[in-house]
Formats: C-alpha cells, sequence, structure tokens
C-alpha cells in the first residue's frame, strides 16, 4: 500500500465518525487538498483492493478491511506522539506534522516494541484514545466545553483540534491535559465563557469552547 492509499484511509475514516458515515468527494478533496476528479480517481483504486465501497453520486465508505487500515495508522500515529513528547521533549503542539510521517513506517514489530517500551500508553498527548494492536479504543467519557455546565467543575481530557496555533493558546492561557476548570459564567450574546483556573480566571471564545474537551471531576 502507498503512502497515498493510506492518507486517503484516514482521510475516509476521520471524515465518516469512525467508519460509520458515508463521505462525499468533495470533503475528501477539502482534507487533502486535491481535486475532486483525483479523489474519485483513488476511490475507485482503494474500492477495487476492497479497502472502500464506493457508489457513485452517494460517496465512500470504509470496508473492515480498510477500517482496520486506518485504526492502524491511527495506532501508530498516536504512539509516535507519545514517544515525542515522553522520551524526546516535544511539546505538545511539535508532534503532529512529525507523527505524520512516521505513521507510515510499515514495520508491525517496531510498533508493537514501541507500544510495550512506552508501557501501553491509553490516550496520546491530545486525549485521543491510542487503538490497541487489535484496534479497539477505550471509550472516552467527554463533553465540549460548549456544552459545559454552568457552577461545575471539569478537569480538560482533550481537545479536537491539535493546530500548533490552538495549542499554544491553550499554553498561554495555562490550559493543558488535567487542568481543573469551574465554569464561571456563559454570555448568552457571544458565547463566550468565563472560567475559573487555579490561579486565575479567563474568558474564552465560542471557538475554543468548540475545540475542548472536558470530563466531570
Amino acid at each position: 500500500m502507498t503512502l497515498t492509499e493510506e492518507n486517503y484511509i484516514k482521510a475516509i475514516y476521520h471524515l465518516s465518525s469512525n467508519g460509520e458515515k458515508t463521505v462525499n468527494t468533495n470533503a475528501i478533496a477539502e482534507v487533502l487538498q486535491t481535486k475532486a476528479s483525483s479523489v474519485t480517481d483513488m476511490i475507485k483504486k482503494l474500492s477495487e483492493k476492497n479497502y472502500a465501497d464506493y457508489k457513485k453520486y452517494q460517496g465512500v465508505t470504509l470496508t473492515e478491511r480498510g477500517r482496520l487500515v486506518a485504526v492502524n495508522i491511527i495506532r501508530k500515529h498516536r504512539l509516535w506522539e507519545v514517544f515525542l513528547v515522553e522520551k524526546l521533549n516535544f511539546s505538545w503542539d511539535e508532534v503532529h506534522e512529525v507523527a505524520e510521517d512516521l505513521e507510515h513506517i510499515k514495520s508491525d514489530k517496531l510498533v508493537d516494541e514501541l507500544d510495550a517500551f512506552l508501557e501501553f500508553p491509553i490516550y496520546d498527548p491530545h486525549g485521543d484514545p491510542i487503538p490497541d494492536k487489535n484496534g479497539n479504543f477505550k471509550a472516552v467519557e467527554k463533553i465540549v466545553l460548549a456544552k459545559a455546565e454552568v457552577g461545575v467543575t471539569y478537569k480538560c481530557v482533550g481537545v479536537d483540534d491539535t493546530s500548533s496555533k490552538f495549542l499554544k493558546y491553550l499554553d498561554s492561557n495555562h490550559i493543558g491535559l488535567g487542568t481543573i476548570m469551574k465554569i464561571r459564567h456563559k454570555e448568552p450574546f457571544d458565547n463566550s465563557i468565563k472560567l475559573a483556573l487555579e490561579n486565575s480566571e479567563i474568558v474564552v471564545s465560542q471557538s475554543v469552547a468548540k475545540n475542548l474537551y472536558l470530563k466531570k471531576v
């Protein structure tokens, strides 16, 4: 399997909410920054190899074979992110692009040994679950900050936006995995939210609130 084929399979997986929803070619083209015609050509190839099920004018879903490929790529990506943060002192805003390259390494033995070396981590540095070698994810109990209740205390358990800009923004406001925060107020005018942190209070926008995952404590 080529690197390009792997990137397509991973994109379809993420767009389809864990493989359960049909994805149209325009959405894939936008994610991969390519032409819709190129997407159609690649999807036909993936369908011929039984990685995807493509229906003209309806879109594409992954087959079980394709889903397992996607989950394996995600496993490698997230394990490498853990390695980069815990063993090589990368910050959480630096690891995504590096892991994008490392996720295409083919050696199953290397990945299994990496998993063991890291003592079988369950979550990556952004709070996302790491599938085991059989493709099973540990369920994560979480809600987005935008849906959190006023007066309730939560712990930050993940982010949806893993871009460097967003993670640096969180760092500058002393928000990371494990940060405890209490919802002080939700502003009806613009849906901004006032948070009480350990030593400060901050107001965050709705765009931030939609990208921060919390769990009640």
